[in-house]
């Protein structure tokens, strides 16, 4: 029997703001791409078959795909080069403070100097609360190797945390 989708919402619309919000750097992308997610779900609901995936992975997996639509679209070609010929530094847009998703920021600044992959299995682990067999599921990659890149990067993230501050600015 389908589940309702008004408790599938309700259950799961955190996990995938959450995971949007590990792999965005604004608040208004990941609410964006969160409601674009549940609206591509509920088009979708009808063909939804609980026997293939658990709502959270299937919910997961259509947020994947449109972060990835996300990043193409912001790559292509929409940008223009700084310096000379291109944009110049006073048409840069100057942010007073860091975007607020939710994360700490030194846990945000941790997690933009990993890798992408690491971000991502992260972000699916953490921030989709997905089990390991469910990433492996959803990336194609085995269980083994999910679980030795989660591994790691925690392993990087944890060190990336611990490093000292740089010195105080100066009075």
């Amino acid at each position: 029997m389908q589940p309702d989708f008004v408790e599938i919402y309700d259950e799961h619309v955190w996990r995938v703001y959450a995971f949007l919000a590990y792999r965005l750097e604004s608040r208004s992308d990941a609410e964006d791409l969160t409601q674009q997610t549940f609206e591509r779900a509920l088009r979708a609901w009808a063909s939804y078959n609980p026997d293939l995936s658990a709502p959270g992975t299937w919910l997961i997996a259509i947020a994947r795909n449109l972060l990835i639509d996300h990043h193409r679209r912001d790559r292509s070609g929409q940008q223009e080069p700084i310096g000379p010929g291109g944009v110049g530094e006073e048409q840069l847009p100057v942010f007073e403070e860091t975007p607020d998703l939710g994360l700490e920021p030194a846990l945000a600044q941790a997690l933009a100097q990993l890798a992408e992959r690491e971000r991502e299995l992260i972000a699916l682990r953490f921030g989709g609360d997905l089990t390991g067999p469910e990433i492996a599921e959803l990336t194609g990659l085995t269980l083994a190797n999910v679980q030795q890149i989660l591994s790691r990067s925690l392993r990087k993230l944890r060190a990336l945390l611990e490093e000292p501050a740089g010195p105080p600015p100066p009075a």
